[in-house]
């Protein structure tokens, strides 16, 4: 049964916060090398001929946005580790006639490359963004526009694919392509070449999977929420990739997970396939591969007014991807979603241009919000925060011949369900819990969980958000995010937001390890050298946080390496629109320079002004990274 409890009784039992433990010996290491020229061409890197233009050009003095990690590791060579995320590198990459920065270019898909073990790492694009007209563009097989939902995967021959997904028009419409492609790396020298130092560089080419309906707004058939993983079990599938999505369908209101395949290294794509016929309302899909190549996508499945079963849905093929069983729940949970009731504000009459390109990344209900900040995306509480849900990663022992063992972490509520006392939530509005990650062991070949769920690590004390997991070689490596050294952490408020609405740094990144397939855990390690603080207003014209719905880790045996968005950078400042200050007292403001354009009286006489852009945003206050480091 869930227990109520007096919100002021909530905060006196769990305001406590347990202390900081050291971090790991490593400094952490920043992916996103956006400042001093530090971007070059993936043409450049991979046959030493110069190549940039204005993107790449932008992209070495930036100092811009990039979130949503992710990282794989070579099987063939653990110093190899490549990373990607969403990069908004490039998007101020061309000035006006008073040489103010414009936000015209692409957000696109970073293609980060290390060769010792993750100590340092090269920047860089993956090709086929708009703007490139290096002989790699001619690859690259898709409509170009912005591009988000980064996942890798590396077969086990030295080649390296990168999924994503495709939004905004290019051209400045309110079209939202959704489309879904894989670009594929290689060893100049071929698959199984010897120097496998330069796996996965050369790059291939990018083939889009499937093409979403070209709707504005989001209204039409959009694909998000990507997954990949390739066959390295060097048996009956050994080189399959696989990859899946969720398709949304505006017009309904419904979602679902579709699945495709290449026999040929990324070359061509199966049509895709339906896996969630039976259910609705999933999104989140993960893919894994066991030792003997068979094939799982499980996904988080929300509850409906139906009585659907909330928790980790899976379907499971036998046929190397060819055709799955019939979808069942692995697990049941109860979710969360931060959540509050929309209450937007007076915005300064309309900029003479947005700080952003066009962005439809807003799916929330009329009258609800999954995030808050200020104008037009304030909510009736007054905090400002980033969005967050529930979300499951799931990975397999590709090398683990014995078993045919799943392992999935996921976040989800945890203990007793507060009254917040404001119209925030995480249950409902007003209604919060603590949110914690837990572990399973799923056997896939009885079709049950023969170990979990258990908490990741059980703490009195703050939230867990957006694990992950990875398991080669007999050993198991997992993350998570955590706010268990939050200042002001209480189960009714927002992660990094204190009574009042003004907000602090308040996540770190922990993570631990097993060597005996998830029955015990090494001691938990704090990985950041700095707390970083989710809740800045980078977003939407400097109104809304985005911290990213994921982190990622990867992992080759005891080798393993952990990423996260990171706001350690971030040049805390003023908005100059907000008149008067309101309640985060400019500690979720970033900096920004802006003067007014014009002044005009509103219909009740009142004078209002027209704002500039953001004319300084090179200045730090969009300087979000993604940073990684080895972990346990």
């Amino acid at each position: 049964m869930r227990q109520f409890l007096p919100a002021a009784l909530a905060v006196c039992a769990l305001i406590l916060v347990a202390s900081a433990a050291g971090s790991t010996p490593g400094a952490d290491v920043r992916l996103t090398n956006d400042l001093a020229s530090g971007y070059t061409s993936a043409y450049t890197l991979a046959t030493g001929n110069a190549y940039t233009d204005a993107t790449l050009t932008e992209c070495g003095i930036s100092r811009g946005r990039q979130n949503e990690p992710a990282v794989a590791m070579d099987p063939r060579n653990t110093n190899v580790i490549l990373g990607s995320s969403n990069d908004y590198c490039g998007v101020y990459n061309s000035v006006d006639a008073d040489h103010n920065p414009v936000a015209s270019g692409p957000i696109w898909l970073g293609y980060y490359r290390s060769v010792d073990g993750g100590s340092s790492f090269m920047s860089s694009l993956v090709p086929g963004y708009p703007g490139d007209t290096s002989p790699y563009d001619a690859l690259a097989h898709i409509r170009t526009a912005s591009a988000g939902d980064p996942v890798i995967a590396w077969d086990g021959h030295g080649r390296a694919f990168f999924g994503s997904e495709s939004s905004g028009d290019p051209a400045g419409t309110a079209k939202t392509f959704g489309d879904v492609w894989v670009a594929r790396f290689e060893n100049p020298g071929g698959a199984d070449a010897s120097d496998t130092s330069k796996d996965g560089l050369a790059y291939g080419g990018t083939e889009t999977i499937a093409q979403g309906s070209s709707a504005p707004n989001l209204l039409g058939v959009f694909h998000d929420k990507t997954a990949i993983e390739a066959d390295r079990t060097g048996g009956r599938c050994d080189g399959n990739v696989y990859f899946a999505w969720a398709r949304f369908s505006g017009n309904h209101g419904n979602s679902n997970i579709y699945f495709s395949r290449s026999t040929d290294h990324g070359v061509s794509w199966s049509s895709p396939s339906l896996l969630t016929s039976q259910v609705q309302n999933v999104q989140d899909p993960s893919i894994a591969v066991t030792g003997n190549g068979n094939v799982y996508v499980t996904w988080d499945q929300g509850s409906t007014n139906s009585g659907q079963t909330e928790g980790v849905g899976v379907v499971k093929s036998t046929d190397c991807g060819a055709t799955f069983g019939s979808d069942q729940v692995l697990v049941g949970y109860t979710g969360y979603s931060a959540q509050d009731v929309s209450a937007p504000q007076p915005m300064p009459m309309p900029q003479t241009r947005p700080d952003d390109p066009a962005s439809a990344d807003d799916t929330s209900a009329q009258g609800s919000a999954r995030d808050c900040g200020d104008f037009a995306d304030a909510c009736q509480s007054g905090y400002t925060f980033f969005r967050r849900g529930t979300n499951t990663q799931t990975t397999a022992d590709e090398y683990d011949a014995t078993h045919e063992w799943l392992y999935v972490v996921y976040d989800a509520s945890k203990g007793p369900v507060f009254d917040t006392g404001t119209t925030y939530g995480t249950l409902e509005v007003g209604k919060a819990a603590q949110t914690a990650a837990y572990f399973v062991r799923y056997d896939g070949a009885t079709g049950k969980v023969d170990l979990g769920p258990r908490l990741l690590d059980d703490q009195p004390s703050g939230d867990q958000v957006f694990p992950d997991i990875g398991a080669d070689r007999g050993v198991l490596h997992t993350l998570w995010w955590d706010s268990r050294n939050d200042r002001c952490y209480s189960p009714i408020l927002p992660i990094g937001n204190c009574p009042g609405g003004t907000t602090d740094a308040s996540l770190d990144v922990y993570a631990r390890k097993s060597i005996d397939h998830g029955e015990t855990w090494t001691t938990p390690v704090k990985l950041t050298d700095a707390m970083s603080n989710p809740n800045y207003e980078q977003f939407d014209n400097r109104a809304v946080p985005f911290a990213g719905d994921y982190l990622t880790i990867a992992s080759n045996g005891d080798d393993s390496f952990g990423t996260w968005t990171d706001s350690r950078d971030t040049v805390q400042g003023t908005d100059q629109r907000e008149t008067p200050e309101d309640s985060d007292s400019t500690s979720a403001d970033v900096k920004q320079c802006r003067h007014v354009v014009s002044s005009a009286p509103d219909k009740k006489g009142n004078t209002t002004s027209a704002w500039s852009s953001d004319t300084c945003p090179h200045d730090g206050g969009l300087d979000q990274n993604i940073y990684g480091d080895q972990t346990p």
